[in-house]
């Protein structure tokens, strides 16, 4: 008999290559073991575009009512992507989007297989990055500048009274970004981290570029101090946790030397491209966990990776794939698991672990995709295809 859910899960189906292994997991991974509840969100890119990107708030709301969510990866678009699939508009990142309305902060941790080993050879423990998950660059407000002019910022008090900065003086055509933040969302971030860090005893480094953005990444860093010293210091001390602040770039140097085994907290952009950089020394970017923790107390878990296009596009043609589905596939666990853990189902919780342990010891036992078998050691007899390797997970759960 399978697994009983009590209250669903929100499904966020994605696009192209992503997409089609969601739907294999689900048949081969998921529905013969679990009576699946969810509640269904369709965020690929033409039913965005149907719903003038409408879906995409929706599915944050419904995450905020039930809890938990999990997510594809889907598309974020451009203008060759507009072409491509016939867009009425260019639509925001609908990761932007639900975190936007989420807040909160995203955990992004490497998953280690003992085939694999880490393209930094002096890395012995897996290094968590905690992403801040609002603002900068993904609520940007961005114009293109026609002619000679001044752009400045300003800002409108309630009361009526202004204040100016100017930007910059233009001689020419240019381009000008504005970016912003909040304190309470900093605040948030602050505190998601060293709560994690205390859960998982690890230290915390925090990263910016105070010395260049003085005003800007100088408020990160003052926050992150304050919500240190203030809440956090007396409890990270007993449990043997450091924490400190360093510019980003020394922070590049400190962790390709150092051992890993640490809590690194970035900015919005700074995290996604550093947990891009971790997963792929820590061998492939689908082997990568991420999870949104919203400060309301809902969780998002997802891919950290994109859609795969080249594949899609030759999967598409008939031809067989090598995508790695483990980051999809933890994305599943992860939110059965916190959906377990809310409701009190215990087996549905032994359920997620017992399918990350099927991934993880196929790997292990030499059954993998092509990302992982060009870093093995030893290397597999042979490279499975995407739906062989769900199938080498299948039998093991079985």
């Amino acid at each position: 008999m399978p697994i009983q859910m009590k209250t669903p899960l929100v499904e966020i189906d994605g696009d192209e290559m992503t997409r089609v292994l969601w739907a294999l997991i689900k048949e081969k991974l998921l529905v013969p073991f679990v009576d699946l509840k969810t509640e269904y969100y369709d965020l690929s890119l033409p039913n965005r575009d149907a719903t003038n990107d409408e879906v995409s708030a929706r599915s944050a709301e419904a995450i905020l009512k039930y809890g938990v969510g999990v997510k594809c990866a889907t598309i974020t678009s451009n203008e060759a992507r507009k072409e491509e699939y016939g867009l009425k508009a260019l639509y925001p990142s609908p990761n932007a989007t639900i975190r936007a309305i989420l807040d909160g902060t995203v955990f992004r941790k490497p998953i280690a297989v003992s085939r694999v080993a880490p393209g930094v050879s002096t890395w012995k423990k897996p290094i968590v990055i905690g992403r801040h998950a609002y603002g900068d660059v993904y609520r940007a407000a961005e114009m293109e500048v026609p002619g000679a002019g001044r752009v400045e910022l300003v800002y409108t008090a309630a009361d009526g009274g202004e204040k100016r900065e100017t930007v910059a003086v233009f001689t020419g055509p240019g381009i000008v970004q504005g970016i912003h933040n909040y304190d309470a969302s900093i605040r948030s971030f602050a505190r998601a981290c060293f709560l994690y860090a205390l859960e998982e005893k690890l230290p915390v480094w925090f990263s910016a570029k105070d010395t260049i953005s003085k005003i800007y990444d100088g408020r990160f860093k003052a926050i992150f101090n304050e919500v240190y010293e203030s809440e956090f210091k007396e409890k990270c001390e007993e449990a043997g946790i450091t924490y400190f602040y360093t510019l980003i770039d020394d922070a590049v140097a400190r962790v390709v030397k150092g051992e890993g085994g640490i809590l690194w907290a970035c900015k919005n952009y700074d995290g996604d491209v550093m947990s891009d950089m971790i997963a792929s020394a820590a061998g492939s970017l689908a082997m990568m966990t991420s999870v949104l923790v919203s400060p309301s107390g809902a969780f998002e878990y997802e891919a950290a990776h994109g859609t795969v296009q080249q594949h899609y596009y030759r999967w598409r043609k008939g031809e067989k794939t090598s995508t790695n589905p483990a980051a999809l596939i933890f994305a599943w666990t992860g939110a059965l698991a916190k959906r377990a853990e809310i409701d009190a189902l215990p087996e549905l919780a032994a359920f997620a672990r017992r399918l990350e342990r099927a991934l993880l010891a196929a790997i292990d036992a030499g059954e993998m995709t092509g990302d992982l078998a060009k870093l093995a050691d030893p290397a597999p007899e042979k490279v499975l295809d995407s739906r062989e390797f769900l199938d080498a997970i299948a039998s093991r759960l079985a």
